[in-house]
């Protein structure tokens, strides 16, 4: 469960082992535009136009998802999960094998869940039996079914980016450290959130109009700002919506009555439950180094400065393909082209560093690893409590002085 309610995770880089350092960028004009899918902006409307319709025609024939590869990898993924999860429950295996087979469930259902993010970029209309399975798979039993996710959308909009728009982003850099721990803590009782929400405020938005639209603005998405409100639904959105809900609440309601009449063990329960800890847990160490997050303003952010917040981790491919799944090592080439699917950001990103040139903002957004991404973000937080508070200088006592007069 990578959900985060409204009383979800509390409030997180100059590296010298970051592969290029940030630099400011260029300074661009701030007038809002329109962005395609692809990320295309038009060149009368910004002037990293031309950066953008450089990068664009060099991968111009990558947007297209294969189903095959969406399908081979969700299946595999989740016949992993389920296997490796049922083994790590047998009593009569070795414990280190119970133990090995419940990291390989919680690292199998971390990937299945992180197929929430393709969806929203291949559009409601698009993969329709591919949502379904997923939604059958992943989604209701992990409780973080799609429409949850409907608002990351807000997060690539560059005049949302980074604002109260958006609720995907925090100013992590500019705040305390313990906001990063938090982050990171609080993953520890996410899960029963997930729970709360669907067991519990799902009936009651049926039931009660008073708490229906604070349910729908603030406890339905799958964001890390507690602030964030969420913008109430479509009609055809709210019927999705209840499908799912129903769904949801069904699903949690059998659970409890099959280990209230003790035909199913509450150990099993025990153990989906550290699975989803686990699996939020290494969601939000992914998530900080996803961005540098330095903007604290509510201002809108070019494409560029959304660019140079993100951050690429192209090095140790399969280290990086389990804590950064899905095509989600390559965060910040999907800021700049979210249209292009999963399976194709290695070869995109690989054609970008070889063809742009070498002053290409594209070279100044690629992290060495997870953890240089982690400890610039930690230079960057003590760096603004350090400007926030500096030393203060006392002048010498008058008798420290006298002291040291010589007669």
């Amino acid at each position: 469960m990578i959900v985060a309610l409204a009383a979800n995770r509390a409030v997180v880089h100059t590296d010298m082992s970051m592969e290029t350092p940030l630099t400011p960028a260029a300074p661009t004009e701030r007038t809002p535009s329109r962005v395609s899918p692809e990320g295309f902006v038009a060149k009368s409307q910004r002037p990293e136009a031309a950066f953008v319709a450089q990068a664009r025609v060099l991968v111009k024939d990558l947007f297209t998802p294969s189903p095959a590869i969406y399908w081979a990898d969700l299946l595999i993924t989740s016949a992993i999960a389920y296997s490796g999860f049922f083994l790590a429950h047998r009593h009569t295996l070795h414990p280190a094998w119970r133990a090995a087979a419940f990291l390989v469930s919680c690292l199998a259902f971390y990937r299945a869940a992180l197929f929430t993010h393709e969806l929203v970029h291949l559009g409601s209309g698009a993969f329709k039996r591919f949502r379904i399975g997923w939604n059958i798979l992943t989604g209701i039993p992990l409780l973080i079914p799609s429409f949850l996710y409907y608002t990351h959308l807000e997060h690539h909009r560059p005049k949302h980016y980074a604002t109260h728009h958006d609720g995907e982003y925090l100013p992590l850099a500019r705040g305390p450290w313990w906001t990063i721990v938090m982050f990171v803590v609080n993953s520890l009782w996410i899960p029963a959130l997930t729970v709360v929400r669907f067991l519990i405020l799902t009936p009651l938005c049926w039931t009660c109009r008073p708490a229906r639209e604070w349910i729908h603005r603030s406890a339905s998405a799958l964001v890390i700002d507690p602030r964030y409100q969420r913008p109430l639904p479509t009609p055809d959105e709210w019927r999705v919506w209840r499908v799912q809900e129903v769904i949801c609440f069904v699903y949690l309601l059998t659970v409890l009555i099959l280990v209230a009449i003790g035909l199913l063990h509450w150990s099993w329960v025990v153990q989906a439950y550290s699975m989803a800890a686990m699996v939020v847990g290494i969601n939000a160490v992914r998530t900080l180094a996803a961005h540098r997050y330095r903007h604290d303003n509510d201002e809108p952010h070019t494409l560029i400065e959304q660019l140079l917040d993100s951050i690429n981790h192209p090095n140790w491919p399969i280290l990086t393909g389990v804590w950064a799944p899905v095509g989600l090592a390559y965060h910040a080439l999907h800021h700049l082209f979210p249209g292009l699917p999963y399976h194709n950001l290695a070869l995109a990103h690989k054609r970008l560093v070889t063809n742009l040139p070498a002053d290409s903002v594209y070279h100044q957004v690629n992290s060495a690893s997870l953890l240089a991404s982690l400890r610039q973000l930690w230079r960057d937080s003590a760096e603004t409590r350090r400007a926030a508070n500096p030393p203060v200088r006392t002048s010498p006592s008058i008798e420290s002085m006298e002291d040291r007069v010589t007669p």
